[in-house]
């Protein structure tokens, strides 16, 4: 007797960095909604990790919690071993952990930079990296970076921030040509999904007035991106998907 899609769906598991708060958690809860066993990193959230975890358990997905500083390439690496012994099958790494910050070029500190660079370019690199063999083990492995349209359309105040994204998107088609055809590796680039705790009304109207779409979108619409490119894009590779409202369209 063939297998139930019920049967299958319950053999999925995604790994999330940054699950706890704000997008990260869309995206753990509607991979669940999809046949999703979820393994939930966060740093410093964790209670909210532990509200998440129960949420998805209501669901009937497994959710496993893990925590690691991402700014230090110890934690990276012992992160990384302990989700591969412990799920030796990975079917979807989103790479979701960032930090984002406004700083002057001009009082960029090294240490700025280097933290910059470790959470949001090279733990994404060295965690795909150390986790290839759980990937590998899956029929149909994908990995999933979350960059931003700041990556490839910088704003004053950003320098760091805005480089590291630009990495990542690079790494994202790097990726998707060096472990083809096995593994698919594709980008989600989120316009303005949620804005800012503090912005004021006049600043979400000058947002507003560049999106095409007269609107900001939701982390909701971002999570439903990382579903449709793990579970209904099979042939789409090394593709950054802006989701936007047509932001990135604009000059």
């Amino acid at each position: 007797m063939p297998d139930s899609p019920k049967a299958e769906e319950a053999s999925l598991t995604a790994f999330v960095t940054g699950a706890g708060i704000r997008v990260g958690r869309a995206i753990a809860l509607e991979l669940a909604r999809a046949g999703y066993d979820v393994i939930l990193h966060a740093h410093s959230s964790r209670a909210s990790l532990e509200t998440l975890a129960r949420e998805i358990r209501d669901l009937g997905r497994d959710a496993f919690m893990v925590s690691a500083d991402l700014s230090d390439p110890a934690e990276v690496e012992r992160l990384a071993h302990g989700v591969r012994d412990m799920h030796p099958r990975l079917d979807l790494v989103v790479h979701n952990a960032g930090i984002y910050e406004a700083r002057p070029f001009d009082r960029v500190s090294r240490e700025d930079y280097r933290r910059m660079q470790a959470i949001n370019v090279e733990a994404p690199f060295f965690l795909t990296q150390q986790l290839l063999p759980s990937l590998n083990a899956s029929p149909a492995p994908s990995v999933i970076h979350l960059g931003d349209i700041g990556g490839e359309r910088p704003v004053p105040g950003f320098s760091h921030y805005s480089v590291s994204k630009a990495a990542l998107l690079m790494l994202t088609k790097a990726l998707a040509v060096e472990l083809a055809p096995k593994i698919r590796v594709n980008a989600i680039s989120p316009g303005t999904v949620a804005f800012p705790p503090g912005l004021d009304s006049e600043a979400k109207q000058e947002i507003l007035d560049r999106i095409p779409m007269e609107r900001e979108g939701t982390v909701e619409d971002v999570a439903k991106a990382v579903v449709f490119l793990a579970r209904h894009a099979p042939y789409v590779t090394g593709h950054v998907l802006d989701v936007d409202g047509g932001r990135s369209a604009m000059l």
